[in-house]
């Protein structure tokens, strides 16, 4: 009887150990949920990154920057949308794949693009979510797609939020950001089976209105905050500046509002968060469409249920928006391809990359070519067409800071800098000292005293533009830009511009 009953416990005690065995084993294969909170154009003027004016005021981006990792010198490869987005969907440069130019591979707002305007990836090239479905994941996106090349959407992403998701091809669709805060079909919810890992992309409208969302009691007025020098003290650009400074504070309620969904719904234990921007601050000029800090240095962190996302932990090494790309691969266990640009940003033998490249071509119509290298102290910057200036014309010249700036200009109430800046011929070579010049004014490409760092940063940007075949160094495709041209003709901010003549061929 002794016996027996021993032995009926021993095996109980077995049993008991293997099923906690097994059970740990599960929990430990069970793959995260990965979680894109995509801001758009939103520089990051918030309490983490220890900007003074909005510290206090954007508590729940701090705590989760607090909670998680926080980079410090996150930058974008380029400083518009589009061809951004190109980039870290894919984890390639859009200057190598060609989708560099702002909106290309399109036709009209409601047509599939046609086949002679189809800009195509690499037959061996799969999008972030195709990986991560490869994987084993449900994909989702929210709202903003904005890709410069021809996908079927319902490749990418298993579902978009009923708002917006239509079946479609190439994702004109899917252009606009979602406003989260009216959102009510969080669309990790609607996967099938709820034990399926989710790789998803939640779009806020960041910069471009999400200021509408500041606290009560909270809002900025617009001599609140003070204008850097290199815009002429006026009320609009007063105006539109302090717009962004709010428009970080709103993006804190609408972060806020999908965490607290994500916890609502049993999902954000398991799930690792990104928040990053696509690019910088639309409201101000310099900065969207250009390659100066404003343009391209963009707020990332980094937080969740993984040994590598330490919580506290400031990072200050340089890093490109395509380091989510492969480091969202390999935190979800998918197959990383030998063609990403980006780099795990958390693998054992992680080596700090020592510069970083940034990207401008035609945005909308306005046809420019402008390339920066960024380094630990440096930013260097070669522009392509340096006899069209800063305000040649532009899809924002019915905007008040732009008609603003110009009658400043006719009346003569610039400052000499301003004058040359935004009117002048530009430099063809720029370099700045960032930390003794944050605002970028000083050039030093003409100070022997740089000659030798001048000389590093273009010759690292010429290696660069030939070992990539950068793709902006070659002429658009006439019939893409002819349907550039198509899109806008008939607009009378086109219609009444001085554009580039490069359009003259198709009037």
């Amino acid at each position: 009887m002794k016996f027996t009953l021993s032995k009926t416990l021993l095996y109980l005690v077995v049993c008991v150990i293997c099923f906690s065995c097994n059970s740990q084993k599960k929990v430990a294969e069970k793959k995260p949920n990965i979680l894109w909170i995509v801001a758009e154009d939103l520089s990051p003027f918030m309490g983490c990154y220890g900007d003074s004016i909005n510290a206090g005021h954007t508590p729940v981006i701090d705590k989760l920057a607090s909670e998680g990792v926080l980079f410090k010198r996150a930058y974008a490869s380029a400083p518009v949308c589009s061809a951004a987005r190109s980039a870290f969907i894919t984890g390639v440069m859009q200057t190598t794949t060609g989708t560099h130019n702002h909106r290309s591979s399109r036709f009209t707002d409601d047509s599939i693009v046609p086949q002679d305007l189809r800009i195509l990836l690499p037959k061996d090239m799969k999008t972030i979510p195709e990986l991560m479905k490869d994987a084993g994941y449900f994909t989702f996106n929210s709202g903003k797609d904005d890709y410069n090349f021809h996908y079927d959407r319902r490749a990418l992403y298993d579902v978009g939020t009923k708002e917006n998701y239509k079946a479609g091809m190439n994702g004109w669709q899917g252009n606009h950001a979602i406003d989260y805060m009216t959102v009510k079909n969080y669309v990790w919810s609607s996967r099938p089976d709820k034990n399926q890992p989710w790789f998803g992309q939640v779009q806020i409208m960041g910069g471009k209105k999400d200021a509408k969302y500041v606290r009560e009691g909270e809002k900025l007025e617009p001599n609140d905050v003070p204008l850097p020098p290199y815009f002429p003290n006026i009320p609009s650009q007063r105006e539109a500046w302090t717009t962004h400074y709010n428009a970080n504070r709103g993006s804190d309620v609408t972060v806020e509002n999908i965490l607290k969904q994500l916890e609502a719904d049993g999902e954000l234990e398991n799930t690792i968060i990104f928040f990053f921007s696509d690019h910088g601050s639309p409201t101000s000029l310099r900065h969207k469409q250009f390659c100066y800090e404003g343009g391209l240095l963009v707020p990332l962190m980094i937080k969740g249920n993984h040994p590598a996302l330490k919580a506290g932990v400031v990072r200050n090494d340089l890093v490109s928006l395509l380091d989510v790309s492969a480091t969202t691969l390999a935190m979800g266990g998918a197959v990383m391809p030998k063609y990403l640009d980006g780099k795990d940003l958390f693998v054992k033998d992680f080596k700090e990359s020592k510069y970083v490249i940034g990207a401008r071509d035609r945005c909308d119509y306005t046809i420019d070519r402008i390339r920066t290298v960024v380094s630990k102290d440096f930013r260097y910057i070669k522009n392509f067409f340096p006899e069209r200036p800063m305000m040649q014309a532009g899809y924002r010249d019915n905007k008040p800071i732009v008609k603003d700036l110009k009658k400043a200009h006719e009346e003569g109430k610039l400052t000499p800098y301003q004058e040359k800046h935004w009117f002048g011929v530009r430099p063809v070579e720029e370099l700045y000292d960032l930390k003794a010049d944050p605002d970028e004014m000083n050039n030093l490409a003409e100070n022997p005293e740089f000659s030798k760092v001048l000389l590093e940063h273009r010759t690292v940007l010429e290696n660069w533009i030939k070992d990539t075949d950068d793709k902006g160094q070659y002429p658009e495709d006439a019939a893409q830009l002819e349907a550039t041209f198509n899109l806008w003709k008939d607009r009378p901010r086109f219609k009444n511009a001085k554009v580039n003549p490069e359009y003259d061929q198709f009037r």
